[in-house]
């Protein structure tokens, strides 16, 4: 509280503060666009085995030209059990008794098959290329896209652990400005892979700068924001976030290349990065990590900006030291990770919510990462979907302040479970209800991450907050990582991942019931205060 003062000084809510948000709410943005981005470049489009009499340019045309396209396809391509050409099988001759069957289908069984080995033909009516045609990432080899995509998820979460600790000895803008640049880097050198394994490094390291550039900027925003402007930022952030999301779509839209898509969301953060010159480290961070004299200069820069015209009177080192001495002498005990479980009913806390946070992540990746599964316009669910979680996380606060954190956090979760579970078994024809049961779910799932954040702050206390912040980030990168690596069990049973993505919300549903209700009561500043409760 004792740094509130020093910021109203130097202007809690100015120019400064608004040229922040101009710079931190397009990066947002785009960042947004690289967490989603193999929606689109790595989306699966329809696909046969490559059939010599078919698809060889060279075959004389009195040889087939009085057969048409549909029957070469007929005698050359067995039918799965919906009556479609198999994807990934083909027949080993031409069966031209299929010709004269009158319609009639035979035992597809007693007939000698075999795996595309001349490779495959692609419809090019949505997207022109992405990963999964570049490099043929279907049949037997379609769990690497999953792989893939869960290797940016891992890069967020080494990246977290890694930059955090770097962020806390080096400062939050330094080790932002360097994973702006290595993001740029990356995810543009992404778009010229000559090989998948490249392609995966590389989105690997874009993975480990992204979650870095999310979490400092949102760290410097809130230092340098006072305290009643801060609900306000951190919403203003959050739907930055939503309108990435939508962003992308529409770019993905425009640009059906991946490697075109790939470099259009990348280049940005060049430009980001030369602007990023313009911020101030955290003023709050210096003073606290002993040094008064570059938090000083700080503060009186951001007076300046503010058009503050006395800064150099009303900043001083001497009313520095005066008002932030407390604050000084309690940052010299240094509480530890481990003070979190050492006590029972904040251990017991901490599990669950942990639990909720993993529990409720796995979906929305899920969701978010396969919009294929839905329907064919992954335009337009994209924009939608990013719509709704600008609304909700908008709205969350109303049944939150009404009903309470435990009732409206195990409403939302069971919400989340059930539209993903009755969508498994709802036909792909029924593509109206698939996709108003999938915005149920993405949106539930958006407010139950908004409802947790509040009910976590209320259960945490202050002394420890941000180390649990810290670990919450940790898992729900886990979640997210694990999310992608779900869909390799579609091998097994094509709703098996989603059978998954929607029992884990339930069981989170369960086990809030174990967690005490907050509302109305004070924010917890010791462990005492949570065992008191």
């Amino acid at each position: 509280m004792a740094f509130e003062e020093l910021l109203d000084k130097a202007g809690g809510l100015g120019k400064f503060q608004i040229l922040q948000m101009v710079f931190v709410l397009p990066v947002y943005m785009v960042v947004a666009c690289h967490s989603l981005l193999e929606n689109f470049t790595a989306a699966v489009p329809g696909h046969r085995c490559w059939v010599h009499i078919l698809d060889n340019a060279t075959v004389s045309g009195n040889d087939t030209g009085i057969l048409s396209p549909d029957v070469l396809l007929r005698i050359s391509i067995p039918l799965d059990s919906n009556l479609e050409p198999e994807k990934c099988h083909r027949f080993l001759h031409p069966q031209w008794q299929l010709l004269h069957l009158n319609g009639t289908f035979p035992n597809m069984t007693d007939l000698d098959t075999e795996p595309c080995v001349d490779g495959w033909v692609f419809d090019h009516s949505l997207f022109s290329s992405t990963v999964v045609t570049e490099w043929d990432l279907i049949c037997d080899h379609q769990s690497q896209k999953s792989v893939g995509q869960s290797l940016f998820m891992a890069g967020m979460l080494v990246g977290g652990l890694i930059y955090g600790l770097l962020s806390d000895r080096f400062g939050r803008r330094l080790i932002l400005r360097c994973c702006l640049l290595q993001l740029a880097i990356s995810g543009t050198c992404a778009a010229f892979a000559p090989t998948f394994l490249i392609y995966c490094s590389l989105r690997f390291w874009s993975g480990c700068s992204a979650v870095v550039i999310i979490s400092n900027n949102s760290m410097l925003v809130t230092e340098w924001t006072r305290s009643q402007s801060k609900a306000m930022v951190i919403t203003l952030v959050s739907c930055a976030l939503s309108i990435g999301q939508m962003m992308l779509g529409g770019l993905a839209f425009v640009f059906r290349e991946w490697r075109t898509l790939q470099l259009v969301v990348s280049v940005p953060f060049f430009v980001f990065f030369l602007s990023s010159r313009w911020l101030v480290e955290s003023s709050r961070w210096l003073i606290v990590t002993n040094k008064p004299d570059e938090g000083l200069k700080e503060l009186k820069k951001v007076a300046h900006r503010n058009g503050i015209k006395n800064a150099e009177e009303i900043l001083s080192m001497e009313g520095l030291k005066a008002t932030m001495q407390e604050e000084l002498e309690a940052a010299q005990t240094k509480p530890t990770v481990f003070d979190l479980f050492r006590t029972p009913n904040l251990r017991k806390n901490i599990c669950i919510l942990y639990f909720v946070r993993f529990a409720t992540t796995i979906p929305y990746f899920g969701i978010f990462m396969n919009l294929q599964h839905f329907g064919s316009n992954i335009f337009l669910f994209q924009v939608i979907f990013g719509v709704l979680t600008v609304s909700v996380r908008s709205l969350a606060v109303l049944p939150l302040n009404h009903m309470g954190r435990r009732p409206t956090q195990m409403f939302l979760t069971f919400m989340v479970g059930i539209s993903i579970l009755v969508n498994t078994f709802v036909p792909q024809e029924m593509q109206t209800l698939r996709v108003a049961l999938a915005s149920v779910g993405i949106g539930c799932v958006a407010a139950s991450g908004s409802a947790l954040s509040v009910h976590s702050a209320e259960l945490i206390p202050t002394l420890l907050r941000a180390k649990a912040v810290g670990l919450d980030m940790l898992v729900s990168r886990c979640g997210a990582t694990l999310a992608p690596l779900l869909m390799t069990l579609v091998v097994y049973l094509p709703t098996l991942p989603w059978i998954f993505y929607g029992a884990f919300p339930i069981v989170a549903g369960l086990l809030i019931l174990l967690l005490p209700e907050t509302k109305t009561l004070p924010i917890p500043d010791t462990i005492q205060d949570v065992e008191n409760k």
